[in-house]
C-alpha cells in the first residue's frame, strides 16, 4: 500500500518529503554499447559492463504498483539498450503495466525483425542519436556507424508501427491498393525497395502513403562547434524519418580535447543569478534571425545576466534539476537506484578548464530493498528537497576553491552529492 501524508503517526513519523510523487523513471537495461563515440563517457571510466539482470527489472514493475503518479520508463543511460537479450520483453512488461515506454538508441542494430517485436511489445517514443547530416560527419562522432542505415532502419521502425495501426483499422487492404497504383505510376522508378530477410516492401515514398503512425520519433544532437553548421540540415532528415521533435544539448568533455568542441563559455556574464539590482531586464520579442540582428541580440546575450523572449524568462531554469524537480529516478543496469542519470555512474569531465570527478550517488538496490522503502528514505527524501531548494554553491560560476574538484561537499556544508556544478540544471545540457 502505498504511504500518503495520512499515515503518518508519532511511531511511524514520514516527512513530507518522503510522498513526492513519482512520475518518470529512467532505466538502463545494459552499460554495454556496439560503438565508441568520441563524446562517450566511457572515455572516462572503468566500469565492468553489465546487463541489467531480469529479477531486477521484475522488481522495478512489481514496485511501481505502489506508485500511482507513475506514467513512464525511459530506456536510456550510458549504453545501447538493443544490446540487451530481454529488450523487448522489458517494453512489452512496461506497456502491460500501462506505463508509457520510450528509448534512445543509436539505431545500428535496429533490425526489421526486432523493430517489428518493438512495435507489437508497445514501444511509444523512438528517439534516435544523429549528430552529423551525411555519413563522414556523423561516423566522425560516432566511428562504425552509417547514417543511410541509420534512417533506412528508423524509417522501417516507423512503418512497422503504421502498418499494425492500419491493420488494426482494418485498412490494410486500401493500403496496399495505394502502394500498388503507386508503383503503377511511377513504373517503380521512384521507390526504393528495403530487402530484409524474408520481404521486401516500399519504404521511400511508401510512408507518404500512410497514416500516422502511434509511434513518436525524436532526434538527439550533441552541438559542437565541429558540427553546429550542419544544425539545419538535420530538417530534412527529420521529415524523411517521421521525426516529431529534434532536441538538441551541449557536449559534456569527459576527455580534455573535447573542452575545444564546447559551444558555451560559462563565463560570470552568465551567472546563474540576476547580477546587480541595477542591472535591467531585457525583454525581446520576435524578430528575423538574419545578419542584421544577430551580431546585436549575440551581444546583449553574453553579456546580460536578465534576459526574457516574449516575457519567459530564461533564468527560470537555471538552478532548475530536469530530473528531481519533474519527479524521476534512475535505476542503473547494477539494479541501483540513483536520483537521476548523471549520478548513475562515476566519471570524470571538464567543467571551464576544470577537472572534475563525479561520484556515482546510490541510495539503494532493488535485489535488496523494495522501490518503496528507497523511495521513502530520510537521506533520498532529504537530497530531493535541497535540489528543490537548490541552495548549492555556484561552483560553475566560481571554481574558486578544492571542494569544486567533486561532488562530495561544498563550501556552503551541503553533504554528498552537491549539484553546484550540475549543466543539465543550468539547461546546458539535456536529455530526450
Amino acid at each position: 500500500m502505498k504511504h500518503t501524508e495520512l499515515d503518518a503517526t508519532e511511531e511511524n513519523p514520514i516527512p513530507a518529503q518522503s510522498v513526492d510523487p513519482l512520475t518518470k523513471i529512467y532505466v538502463e537495461p545494459t552499460n554495454r554499447c556496439n560503438l565508441s563515440c568520441v563524446t562517450c563517457i566511457r572515455h572516462s571510466w572503468d566500469e565492468p559492463f553489465e546487463d541489467m539482470a531480469w529479477p531486477v527489472y521484475q522488481a522495478l514493475m512489481e514496485g511501481l504498483a505502489n506508485f500511482s503518479d507513475a506514467k513512464t520508463i525511459a530506456f536510456a543511460g550510458f549504453g545501447e539498450p538493443l544490446l540487451h537479450p530481454r529488450f523487448p520483453e522489458m517494453v512489452r512488461l512496461a506497456h502491460e503495466n500501462g506505463l508509457r515506454t520510450e528509448m534512445t538508441s543509436n539505431a545500428m542494430l535496429l533490425t526489421s525483425p526486432l523493430a517489428e517485436r518493438l512495435i507489437d511489445a508497445g514501444l511509444d517514443q523512438f528517439t534516435v542519436s544523429i549528430d552529423g547530416t551525411s555519413d563522414e560527419s556523423h561516423g566522425a562522432v560516432r566511428p562504425g556507424a552509417s547514417l543511410k542505415e541509420i534512417i533506412n532502419s528508423v524509417r522501417t521502425l516507423y512503418w512497422w508501427s503504421a502498418t499494425k495501426c492500419s491493420t488494426q483499422l482494418d485498412i490494410e487492404t486500401s493500403l496496399h491498393e495505394d502502394f500498388l497504383r503507386k508503383i503503377k505510376d511511377t513504373g517503380g522508378s521512384e521507390l526504393g525497395f528495403l530487402g530484409t530477410a524474408d520481404f521486401q516492401f516500399p519504404i521511400k515514398d511508401g510512408l507518404d502513403l500512410m497514416p500516422s503512425a502511434p509511434l513518436k520519433i525524436g532526434i538527439e544532437f550533441v552541438a559542437m562547434k565541429s558540427n553546429i553548421h550542419e544544425l539545419p540540415a538535420l530538417q530534412k532528415i527529420a521529415e524523411n524519418i517521421r521525426a516529431s521533435f529534434i532536441l538538441v544539448s551541449n557536449v559534456l568533455p569527459y576527455t580534455a580535447e573535447l573542452q575545444n568542441e564546447i559551444l558555451y563559455s560559462l563565463e560570470p556574464t552568465s551567472h546563474e543569478g540576476q547580477g546587480s539590482d541595477r542591472n535591467p531586464n531585457w525583454i525581446l520579442p520576435k524578430m528575423d534571425w538574419s545578419l542584421d540582428t544577430l551580431k546585436s541580440i549575440s551581444t546583449i546575450s553574453s553579456q546580460q545576466a536578465n534576459l526574457s523572449y516574449l516575457d519567459i524568462d530564461l533564468n527560470q531554469r537555471n538552478n532548475y534539476c530536469p530530473f528531481i524537480r519533474p519527479g524521476s529516478l534512475a535505476l542503473s543496469c547494477h539494479g541501483t537506484v540513483s536520483p537521476c542519470p548523471p549520478l548513475m555512474h562515476s566519471y570524470s569531465c571538464y567543467i571551464r578548464d576544470r577537472k572534475k570527478f563525479f561520484r556515482r550517488c546510490e541510495y539503494g538496490n532493488l535485489m535488496e530493498q523494495s522501490l518503496e522503502s528507497i523511495w521513502l528514505q530520510p537521506d533520498y527524501a532529504g537530497f530531493r528537497e535541497r535540489v528543490r531548494k537548490f541552495e548549492f554553491s555556484p561552483c560553475t560560476d566560481c571554481s574558486g576553491c578544492e571542494f569544486a574538484d567533486g561532488n562530495e561537499i561544498d563550501c556552503q556544508g551541503n553533504p554528498f552529492p552537491v549539484c553546484g556544478d550540475c549543466l543539465w540544471a543550468r539547461g546546458i545540457l539535456r536529455c530526450a
